[in-house]
């Protein structure tokens, strides 16, 4: 097994559509798991696939945040040395939390992974609910934002062209 594949193995990230207006993202590693909720007030997937391929150009750093309803849940994902610390904060109230500091959330998420391996676990997510839905269905539960296939393009290339990334790449999906 290369090491790609083992650092796979140690994160895992599914995006599931629940109900309508609703996704729920869970995160596993070796030693915690959570899941967090969005609703289509934010295209919250496009979010996570466009801030994840931000981090293959200068960018270093990368924010985007999730509408729970009420609740803002931050992600800061920071790059240092081809490793991805990803940090999810939850703030009480979205119309209030946009001016508050990181440190005035909680934080409900830190784990820290190589680019490839987060890379490749955020495409892995973003084809299997396309793969579920197709983007006539993901539209239809998602409601206001269609599935962000340009930007699953994108990052898909960047992955590829970029990291060292051994795992299977499913090219069949747009």
């Amino acid at each position: 097994m290369s090491r790609t594949q083992e650092a796979e193995g140690a994160l895992q990230l599914k995006w599931e559509l629940v109900g309508h207006g609703w996704a729920r993202c869970h995160l596993a590693d070796g030693s915690q798991a959570a899941s967090v909720i969005a609703s289509y007030c934010t295209d919250a997937l496009a979010d996570l696939v466009a801030g994840t391929g931000e981090l293959f150009g200068q960018r270093r750093s990368a924010r985007f945040f999730f509408d729970a309803e009420p609740q803002e849940l931050r992600w800061v994902l920071r790059e240092t040395n081809d490793v991805i610390n990803v940090t999810i904060y939850e703030f009480p109230d979205i119309a209030v939390s946009p001016d508050l500091p990181d440190s005035d959330g909680t934080v409900m998420w830190q784990s820290a992974h190589p680019r490839p391996t987060f890379a490749h676990a955020v495409l892995t997510a973003a084809h299997t609910v396309l793969k579920e839905h197709d983007e006539a269905g993901y539209l239809a539960k998602w409601a206001m934002h269609p599935y962000p296939v340009a930007l699953v393009q994108d990052l898909r290339r960047l992955h590829v062209r970029d990291d060292d990334c051994d795992l299977p790449h499913d090219l069949s999906c747009p």
